[in-house]
């Protein structure tokens, strides 16, 4: 029975010479092509994402130790991607929901390739295939991992052996060693050596690059519980990363490796690009056009937003136009045919413009109260009420007046005493 260990699981030089992908074929720079690959695809979409880094370190770690399990072949590159990055944010709890990871990455994808930079539709097919690659290659990797997905990171250590060293206030030496850690991601350092082992070998790469000598009397890598050799090694491994020239498009899932392996994925990729930019073609020039003359929402039909809010606009302003003409022209019409008029006999001098005499104030108010009065009396007449002489409506049901609560309760007060 094994016993659990927080530490880093490690890989023995057995595992790392025969891995499932090159029993299956495939060379050694092809596979260390691919993960470089992936490991950049993670840390494209997590900067984008804007997720901690220990988030994009630990995806590429457990991406890495997949594929030492598992063979190119079998899982497709962008969905273990999508798998390793997804798991690795549930891991350290900094959640990401599942359409953010899969546009991003699809942007990412699409503009190291050349295509118009679209943002997937979250309802089409394309989505869903996406989807379930993300869900299925999150559970693959737990089954391969054995749910053992414990990662420790050499950052900490870093900062504290730069203390230790007195190097911290150097000008090169700190960030050289943090951009060496950042890029041994992309390297099988993480699965091959611990922590303490990594940590040294960026120190020793920075500290050459500045021509600084460390303390050799003892060893400075003793004190930090390292091996000598395990630290040119693993200096070795990070600094041969520099040393390589990437290819220009690689594989992303089994067909495309299938066309890689024949030699044909360039060429399918560049016609892929023009088919999809000739797509854009319409659309862009439909959008950068902009009518002569105005016209109807109808007559434009399908056209872009823009297209019709140009429209609009233009029209709107025409419109503007002929209503402050046709205002300024009646307005003068006006003007000019009270000029021209002589002032009425009947109507006193002395009466304000806007403001009407106290007789007709009145003779409006009596017009009004004969109006409601005829509407009285018809409503009275259909309901088959009557009126007495005080004006009051009576009930010929009940032959009672029709009075309010108040009035009935005071009566019956008064009656009572």
């Amino acid at each position: 029975m094994s016993r659990l260990s927080l530490r880093n699981p490690l890989l023995t030089p057995d595992q790392i010479a025969a891995s499932p992908s090159r029993k299956r074929g495939m060379s050694r720079d092809l596979e260390a092509d691919l993960r470089a690959y992936g490991c950049h695809l993670i840390e494209a979409t997590g900067i984008v994402l804007r997720v901690p880094q220990v988030v994009m370190a630990s995806a590429q770690i457990m991406f890495q130790r997949f594929y030492y399990l598992a063979a190119f072949q079998d899982f497709a590159l962008r969905g273990t991607v999508l798998g390793a990055l997804f798991l690795a944010c549930k891991v350290e709890e900094s959640p990401q929901s599942i359409r953010d990871i899969i546009n991003v990455l699809d942007i990412v994808i699409k503009r190291d390739r050349g295509y118009p930079e679209h943002v997937a539709d979250g309802y089409d097919a394309e989505f869903y295939d996406l989807k379930n690659e993300m869900v299925i290659a999150e559970l693959q990797i737990l089954r391969k991992l054995g749910f053992n997905v414990q990662v420790e990171l050499p950052y900490g250590l870093l900062v504290n052996y730069l203390r230790s060293l007195q190097l911290t206030d150097h000008l090169e030496i700190p960030q050289l060693a943090w951009n060496y850690l950042n890029d041994s991601l992309r390297s099988p350092v993480y699965v091959c050596f611990q922590p303490e082992t990594i940590a040294c070998a960026a120190i020793y790469l920075a500290a050459y690059e500045s021509r600084l000598r460390l303390p050799s009397s003892p060893p400075w890598w003793i004190v930090f519980d390292a091996n000598g050799d395990d630290v040119v090694q693993a200096a070795k491994a990070i600094k041969a990363l520099y040393l390589r020239s990437w290819p220009r498009v690689l594989p992303l899932d089994a067909a495309e490796l299938d066309m890689h392996l024949g030699g044909n994925l360039l060429g399918h990729v560049d016609s892929e690009r023009a088919q999809r930019w000739e797509k854009e073609q319409p659309s862009i020039q439909i959008e950068a056009e902009v009518p002569s003359e105005p016209q109807n929402v109808g007559e434009i039909g399908g056209g872009s937003a823009a297209h019709q809010t140009q429209t609009w606009s233009r029209s709107d302003s025409k419109s503007k136009s002929r209503s402050r003409s046709r205002s300024r022209s009646r307005s003068e019409s006006r003007n000019s045919y009270r000029n021209t008029r002589s002032p009425s006999p009947q109507r006193p001098s002395s009466r304000s413009k806007g403001k009407s005499s106290h007789h007709d104030r009145s003779d409006r108010t009596r017009s009004r109260s004969r109006s409601r009065s005829r509407g009285r009396s018809k409503r009275d007449r259909s309901t088959g009420r009557s009126r007495d002489k005080d004006g009051r409506s009576r009930d010929p049901l009940l032959h009672r007046d029709r009075r309010s609560r108040s009035s009935r309760y005071r009566q019956d007060s008064y009656s009572r005493r």
